[in-house]
């Protein structure tokens, strides 16, 4: 017998995204094919306006490609109504930002069962989950406190637990480390890196090149277009 077909996590093949702007149409990404498979460190690099935050929309299932296909664990998803779209997304992959989207009325605690609140899941067992990831992130003691009285390192790990209590498959990080000193970055890396050795796919989007000589894989993007990798 033959050995089963391997798909990729996130498959891109000829994607293309424009954007009208006033009278100009902007092409985001043109043309582009993409690989990611599960357990993948993958750095996307490149100057601004070179397509690399659009890659990551589209990849994440944030955006639509106004041609091309979109694969996610082998399921072809740019006809899938939004609902179904969602679904996956919310099942699959989490995401991580330059700017951290807490909300400030909530507590640490609360905004890191967030993304339970929407899966159904019970108020116990939310609790427990996000006890559990503040504390893998270092947050242990500060699940009461309000976004306000945290430090901008420990409001991206407060992301980072949100990102991650709900165990995805796919971690995907645009600029993560852009509003934090270098010190503080670092250690936001590192519990990146941490989380990708313990098998869950990563991708970051940056401009640091030095951040992203570390990953398995580095694509280079430029107007749109996978330069080189």
């Amino acid at each position: 017998m033959s050995p089963p077909a391997v798909h990729a996590l996130v498959r891109l093949e000829e994607v293309h995204r424009s954007y009208l702007m006033g009278s100009a149409t902007v092409e985001a990404l043109r043309g582009v094919s993409l690989r990611v498979d599960r357990g993948e460190y993958l750095a996307v690099i490149g100057p601004s306006g070179s397509g690399k935050s659009t890659l990551m929309h589209i990849a994440g299932c944030l955006d639509r490609p106004s041609s091309g296909r979109c694969r996610i664990d082998g399921t072809w998803v740019e006809d899938l109504p939004d609902e179904e779209l969602s679904r996956l997304r919310n099942r699959k992959m989490r995401f991580v930002f330059q700017s951290f989207f807490l909300i400030p009325q909530l507590s640490v605690q609360e905004n890191v069962e967030v993304p339970l609140v929407y899966a159904g899941v019970g108020r116990e067992q939310r609790s427990a989950l996000a006890r559990d990831v503040l504390g893998r992130v270092g947050l242990a003691g500060r699940h009461d406190h309000r976004p306000n009285e945290l430090s901008g390192g420990e409001c991206q790990r407060v992301a980072i637990a949100r990102a991650l209590v709900t165990r995805p498959d796919l971690l995907l990080a645009d600029e993560p480390t852009g509003n934090l000193d270098r010190r503080t970055g670092e250690e936001i890396t590192g519990i990146l890196e941490q989380l990708h050795a313990e098998g869950v796919a990563l991708v970051i989007v940056t401009h640091d090149v030095g951040k992203a000589r570390r990953a398995r894989r580095v694509i280079q993007m430029e107007d749109g277009r996978i330069l080189r990798e």
